[in-house]
């Protein structure tokens, strides 16, 4: 369940937090601070990542969002993983009146090399649920299958990977162990930036976060802190 916004008032702008494949809300905890105390008032939403296809996930977190978006406030969307693509197809649906912008972190906006390697094998297919096969990089998986976007969007990518059996030998380099950074790349992008951090490492990242907040602020990364 979507938890209550959790700083700053009606005037201040908007955050739409959302989480990747098998992960939940509180991954994006630290994250979430860092936005409160940039003046962002914030609403995090599990949604059901390992159980329903992406567009079901859409449908699930639509009614939060909607009464969310009744701020007189712009609404900016903040995605790890998965969660990137989840708001592509929601901006597609359901496009908010004040949309702002949206930073990606870790996002396979291409399709995942490891969802290929692995969507045959039961284990997969059974722990990752409809979402995970959606993830191919396939011309028709969710990745390649969106629309084009047109509004701004900043990626952050990782180059850094704990699992060195994808790091090494699945997965083109360089990657973050989960996804490769030529996969996060996607077409119209406003601004792409990688960052010494794991794909779950993103999410605490020190970069990761302050390049977050400065492309919410000011529609671009921050030159000085691409490391």
């Amino acid at each position: 369940m979507p938890e209550a916004p959790q700083s700053g008032d009606a005037r201040c702008p908007g955050v739409i937090l959302l989480h990747g494949i098998a992960r939940t809300s509180a991954s994006l905890k630290k994250l979430e601070r860092a936005l409160q105390a940039s003046g962002f008032t914030t609403l995090k939403i599990d949604y059901s990542s390992r159980s329903k296809p992406i567009s079901a996930i859409v449908d699930d977190i639509h009614p939060a969002i909607v009464h969310f978006a009744e701020r007189d406030a712009p609404l900016h969307f903040v995605a790890h993983s998965m969660g990137g693509l989840v708001a592509r197809a929601y901006i597609a649906r359901h496009r908010p009146a004040r949309l702002g912008r949206v930073v990606m972190l870790g996002t396979p906006n291409r399709g995942s090399e490891v969802a290929d390697l692995l969507q045959g094998f039961l284990p997969y297919r059974a722990f990752y649920g409809p979402a995970g096969l959606e993830l191919t990089t396939t011309p028709a998986a969710a990745p390649n299958a969106l629309p084009a976007i047109d509004y701004p969007v900043g990626v952050i990518a990782g180059n850094r990977f704990i699992d060195p059996v994808a790091g090494l030998f699945v997965l083109p380099k360089p990657n973050d162990g989960r996804v490769s950074v030529q996969s996060t790349m996607l077409s119209g992008m406003t601004d792409h930036v990688v960052v010494k951090a794991s794909h779950t490492g993103l999410l605490r990242h020190p970069v990761a976060i302050e390049q977050t907040i400065a492309f919410l602020q000011d529609s671009r990364f921050r030159a000085a802190s691409v490391t």
